[in-house]
């Protein structure tokens, strides 16, 4: 009933033609990745946060956040970056990549006051996660950061710009407004971090990106970031770096920490009975569900408040704060199923996701991939079931 309710309601704006929606079925994948993964080799870190030719505050902060051991990223990265290298870092999410990037760049900034970061990230959900970063980070060095992002009052931002920051980070749709209203100049920026650039891609950013590399200058430090490097992300790669070093950390995309499984219904009536028996289940700690529309994540939700489930949603309906709020809930355990639209399949670090469940099966491998990243994230085992 609901998927078919869900259908109508989007059928009156298409112009009263089916059209044929993508899916991608893991099916296959799962059959062929059955045997036990080949035990990987543990990766030995050449570095320690300790050794690190960076400030010592910068070094107490990075303690008290207990990071010992760089993950490999940052192990390959903050070397090349600490020396004004051009980098192009590609790893699965996850993988510690904001860190990569922020700790070298706090030290150059705290080395050097005149110096100016942009980090572009493809969702306002990112943003914050890496300002919230910046500010543990940052702790104690005066050093500040503005946030640019949609949802959230402009003239606002407006006001952290003129204070001069010397880390901008944003998302590209308000970065756009802002350097239209000639309050952000591109410029003036030495530093440019583009992270998860395959997602800005993705979702329609392409000429965006374009346009922000035309207006940089010709001398700065890039970083680039992405999961995949091909097609259009590397028209974008070819127009940003200059003589870059490439670090290369990707693991397999099947993430081999992660069980996957599909769940088959014959009968689609009997689809949110067979949800309700898997979520009653013990192990079922913390759950995030992915579902193809706002309109069917947001039923869905509704109908699981209904059952005594402890739930929420996000999506593009919900106001930015409203978004914010629900995932630091989820993030917190004080929920236990959070529903969401593809919004939330990228570049989100939220701990101990127990399973991903495909309510709606995704519409390419590649989301499939980032949605499942979700869980077994930090070396945990999680699991990912799909509804086919």
């Amino acid at each position: 009933m609901y998927r078919h309710n869900n259908y109508r309601f989007q059928r009156k704006f298409s112009d009263n033609r089916r059209r044929p929606i993508k899916s991608f079925d893991p099916s296959n994948l799962i059959r062929n990745n059955t045997h036990a993964p080949a035990e990987e080799k543990p990766y030995t870190a050449i570095n320690s946060f300790a050794s690190f030719p960076i400030s010592d505050i910068l070094k107490r902060n990075i303690s008290a956040r207990g990071y010992t051991v760089p993950t490999p990223i940052q192990d390959q990265t903050i070397p090349l970056i600490l020396e004004g290298k051009d980098v192009i870092g590609i790893a699965n999410t996850g993988t510690g990549k904001t860190a990569a990037f922020l700790l070298p760049l706090l030290n150059e900034v705290a080395q050097n006051r005149n110096k100016k970061v942009l980090i572009i990230v493809p969702t306002r959900e990112l943003a914050v996660q890496i300002k919230n970063e910046f500010l543990e980070f940052a702790r104690g060095m005066n050093i500040y950061c503005a946030l640019v992002i949609g949802g959230v009052n402009l003239f606002r931002q407006k006001n952290d710009l003129r204070r001069n920051p010397n880390f901008v980070i944003g998302t590209p749709g308000r970065m756009k407004d802002l350097i239209e209203h000639k309050s952000l100049d591109l410029s003036t920026f030495e530093i440019i971090v583009l992270d998860e650039v395959d997602q800005m891609v993705d979702i329609g950013f392409l000429s965006s990106i374009k346009y922000f590399i035309s207006l940089l200058a010709s001398k700065r430090q890039s970083l680039f970031f992405s999961a995949t490097v091909d097609g259009k992300v590397r028209e974008i790669l070819n127009g940003f770096v200059r003589n870059p070093v490439t670090v290369s950390v990707k693991k397999q995309d099947m993430l081999q920490n992660i069980k996957h499984d599909v769940i088959r219904i014959s009968d689609k009536t009997r689809k949110i009975e067979k949800l309700h028996d898997l979520l009653i289940q013990k192990e079922f700690e913390k759950v995030l569900i992915f579902g193809r529309t706002k309109w069917g994540v947001q039923r869905l939700s509704e109908e699981l408040l209904k059952r005594g489930f402890n739930a929420d949603v996000i999506h593009g309906n919900k106001r930015q704060s409203q978004r914010l709020r629900i995932l630091d809930k989820f993030k917190r355990n004080e929920i236990q199923i959070l529903l969401a639209t593809d919004i939330a399949s990228r570049g989100l670090d939220i701990s101990n996701v127990t399973h991903v469940i495909n309510y709606d099966p995704p519409e390419s491998y590649e989301v499939y991939i980032h949605r499942i990243g979700r869980t077994g994230r930090v070396n945990k085992i999680g699991t990912a079931l799909t509804f086919v």
